[in-house]
Parts: structure tokens; C-alpha cells; sequence
């Protein structure tokens, strides 16, 4: 039986016992995106001015991001392609393509979906970005559930140990 790839997308899902507000306030406020994701989540508005820690963004929005575990020359660069104030919202992720979240009720359960698509399909991207952005997000997503329902943060906040899966 042959099976194939689709390398310019992957989707991947977790339940996690909290709010839909919560949860698609962790994505659309600075706040929430440092406390389970980066050190440094910045967006501005599209005339340049900054948004405050707790204030949501907009469609047209910019964003700096930095990582726990690696240096000030490892920032992305991005946009907010969309989002809804609910249970959407859209980015742009340089090279690696645009990725969507979408939080929804299943069984119950609260569920944050991330499709991420439009990833170069060579050998480089299928790598790189493919494998790799994949590896990343299901990390970070479990610490995302680990935050909200335990309090534990997995992430590693020292810039000096590399090579390690929680950086």
C-alpha cells in the first residue's frame, strides 16, 4: 500500500482543559504567547505603534518573536494574516509558510488546531521547515497544556544549553 506525504502542510491538535478565551488569548496577546511560548512576542499595529501585553491583535498586525534557549539573532519576522477575536487567527512564519490556529469544541473538550502550509516542498524545506517546524510546534503545544492544567513550564530559558528538545 502506497501512502504520501504532503510536505507543503502538516496539522497537528491537542485538547487542553481551559477557556476558548484563554486559549485564543495565548495566541493573540503578548502575554499569552510569553507565558507557553516565546521570551519576546512583540505586535504592533500597522501604523507602528505597540501593543499593550494584554491587548489583542488585528489583521495587519506585525510581530517580533524570540525563543527561551536561543540568541537575540534568532528572531522571526512576521504578519497577522487574519483573525477573528474568537477562534481564529492566521500568521505568516518566513520561509516555514503561514500557519492557522483554530480553537474548537470536540467531544466537550477543548481542541487548538495548527495547520501549518505552504511549506517549500525540497529536500531543504521538507527537512527544515516540514520535520522540524512540526517537532517544534507539538513541543510547545504540550507545554501549552502542561501550563493551563499544571502550572509546569517544560521550556528551556537557559541560552548556554543547546541541542536539547525543549529549546
Amino acid at each position: 500500500m502506497a501512502t504520501t506525504t504532503d510536505w507543503s502542510r502538516f496539522i497537528i491538535r491537542i485538547n487542553i482543559n481551559a477557556t476558548g478565551k484563554e486559549l485564543y488569548d495565548a495566541w493573540a496577546t503578548r502575554s499569552g504567547m510569553e507565558y507557553w511560548f516565546l521570551r519576546l512576542s512583540e505586535y504592533k499595529t500597522p501604523d507602528g505603534m505597540t501593543r499593550g501585553n494584554k491587548e489583542r491583535v488585528a489583521k495587519g498586525d506585525s510581530y517580533t518573536w524570540r525563543w527561551h534557549g536561543w540568541p537575540d539573532e534568532t528572531t522571526e519576522y512576521g504578519t497577522i494574516l487574519d483573525c477573528n477575536g474568537q477562534d481564529f487567527i492566521q500568521f505568516s512564519f518566513g520561509k516555514a509558510g503561514n500557519c492557522s490556529v483554530r480553537i474548537y469544541k470536540e467531544n466537550e473538550e477543548n481542541i487548538v488546531e495548527l495547520v501549518q502550509e505552504n511549506i517549500p516542498d525540497d529536500e531543504s524545506g521538507r527537512l527544515t521547515w516540514h520535520v522540524g517546524c512540526k517537532t517544534g510546534w507539538t513541543f510547545y503545544l504540550a507545554n501549552m497544556k502542561s501550563l493551563y492544567e499544571g502550572g509546569i513550564d517544560l521550556r528551556n530559558k537557559n541560552e548556554n544549553l543547546q541541542q536539547v528538545l525543549n529549546s
